[in-house]
């Protein structure tokens, strides 16, 4: 619980550069468990959810490493162990909404319709400031 600040301080960073959306205290607290963390002592480095939307899908959401520490793999493994997770918990599809879709296929992802996606992941969506014009990618990879 104690990482739940850190963890909205990495991601308004991006949030304010408009590369994510903003998470609220609350929402982090109520969704600490989608959670995963890179750390190193008592600092946060990365941070990426995977967040179960339905029986068959997951939803990768907040990746984000802190700007100090890029391109030093740890987005690789929060994604890594995100994915893991996602197979230890039967899910057959994971997804996500990027802006760098690169990284997302450098992991087997393929870019898909936003229409393809259940409507139920557009909750998040509705709140956003881009909605309905987001200009996201839509991602998708089956496990």
């Amino acid at each position: 619980m104690e990482d739940v600040k850190k963890i909205q301080k990495l991601i308004a960073y991006y949030a304010k550069r408009e590369k994510m959306l903003q998470r609220s205290l609350n929402e982090l607290y109520e969704n600490i468990r989608d959670f995963f963390v890179y750390s190193e002592g008592n600092k946060i480095y990365g941070c990426c959810a995977l967040h179960v939307d339905w029986e068959d899908l997951s939803e990768i959401k907040s990746l984000a490493v802190a700007n100090s520490r890029a391109g030093q793999g740890i987005g690789r493994k929060l994604m890594e162990q995100c994915l893991r997770e996602a197979k230890t918990l039967k899910v057959r599809k994971v997804f996500a909404l990027t802006y760098v879709p690169q990284f997302f296929a450098s992991f087997g992802f393929k870019m898909v319709d936003k229409k393809e996606l259940p409507h139920k992941i557009w909750s998040e969506c509705i709140k956003c400031i881009y909605f309905p014009n987001c200009k996201e990618i839509a991602m998708l990879k089956e496990l």
